[in-house]
């Protein structure tokens, strides 16, 4: 344990973490609690070295709490007077493409959510269970990085250098659960401008060998793929594993055809909630192809719209078909004049108030966001 106090862990937790050995015996506590093994890394065993892959993996993850932002910053920092072995260990350890993150990452979730349940106090029965689906820009400041290129921020409505980061989360009605991930990049339409960069910007990028059969070369791959294929390839990996759950949640941008008709094929049990955009993408209503923005004006006109006293938004809703599923559409606003938002679910049999409550939980990615960002200096 250590024996000093330590002034550098985040102040967001200072109050709970008060001393390094608090910090420290509350993080080993957590892993013991935990079965970890080499096989899980997808690694063979090793019994010569002095730091085996159990304590460089806990290292890192108390890098955070001495305000570490990486491997590089690891000898400037008080956790290294205390445990001083080298930051090489790091890097070879995190740059080992023979290691497979996303099993190891699955292994841990599952174990997680095991004992989340077995202490949980709530009625199952009533709580929901969803998936969380939704990207965000992780924004570097070198073209040195591998298949490094601009993105386009639909925040800031400008191209940015970094990645679109895909994640999966599972909300369990209390806590959150971070599933999976991938990176992905945006080639656009100039073909000499590939991602955003010159020739001469392609060629300092940086490139690494990998064995064909190793996982790093598979995350490479999934950089290639859309969003919408690596979304059900998330889904499709998560059912797998065990992880059963109630709805999809997302945006707009996901709610397409593809991911609707995934999960309603799906024997669990589950049920497809996300926003849609008032485009053009048409629903069929009694014979009729119409738009989102066309069916509320109809459900305007007939006056099948009304207010909301629990939530004070005005809605109207009907069952459609969309490409062959039926769904259910809800278009609400705030106030009269405010512009109208649309819902689809495939549980028709939800009222409005049921749909909203349900769709407000995909926030939950959004806190996410922002706590590993400014927290755990995620970017």
């Amino acid at each position: 344990m250590l024996r000093h106090k330590d002034t550098v862990i985040l102040s967001e937790i200072k109050d709970f973490f008060t001393t390094s050995e608090k910090a420290i015996e509350t993080i080993l506590s957590f892993m013991s609690s935990l079965t970890f093994s080499d096989k899980q890394l997808g690694l063979t065993p090793t019994s010569n070295l002095h730091y085996n892959n159990y304590s460089k993996f806990v290292l890192l993850l108390l890098f955070p709490f001495f305000d570490i932002q990486d491997a590089s910053h690891y000898l400037d920092s008080a956790l290294f007077k205390y445990i001083s072995c080298g930051k090489d260990i790091f890097y070879r350890f995190i740059n080992n493409s023979m290691i497979d993150w996303r099993k190891f990452a699955y292994s841990l979730n599952m174990q997680l959510l095991r004992n989340v349940e077995k202490q949980s106090t709530t009625d199952t029965q009533s709580t929901l269970r969803c998936i969380i689906v939704d990207d965000t820009d992780l924004v570097k400041t070198s073209n040195h990085f591998e298949l490094i290129g601009k993105i386009y921020s639909h925040v800031t409505h400008i191209s940015k250098l970094g990645f679109k980061g895909l994640f999966m989360g599972y909300h369990d009605g209390k806590s959150f659960f971070s599933l999976d991930f991938s990176f992905h990049g945006e080639k656009g339409k100039n073909e000499k401008k590939p991602y955003g960069l010159t020739p001469t910007q392609l060629k300092e990028r940086y490139s690494k060998k990998r064995v064909k059969s190793c996982p790093g070369i598979k995350r490479v791959d999934q950089y290639f793929t859309t969003k919408i294929e690596s979304t059900i390839s998330m889904l499709r990996l998560a059912i797998s594993k065990g992880v059963r759950f109630d709805y999809l949640l997302v945006d707009s941008w996901f709610t397409c055809y593809e991911i609707v008709k995934f999960i309603i094929t799906r024997r669990i049990g589950c049920h497809f909630s996300g926003m849609i955009k008032m485009g053009k993408t048409r629903y069929e209503v009694l014979d009729k192809d119409l738009t989102a923005k066309e069916i509320i004006e109809r459900l305007r006109r007939t006056k099948k719209t009304k207010r909301s006293k629990l939530l004070g938004y005005y809605y109207g809703g009907i069952i459609v078909n969309f490409k062959g599923i039926e769904v259910k559409l809800f278009f609400c606003k705030t106030s009269k004049k405010g512009k109208w938002n649309g819902i689809m679910t495939t549980n028709t049999e939800l009222t409005f108030e049921q749909a909203y409550k349900i769709y407000s939980t995909r926030w939950s990615i959004e806190v996410f966001f922002k706590e590993c960002k400014t927290k755990l200096r995620f970017r």
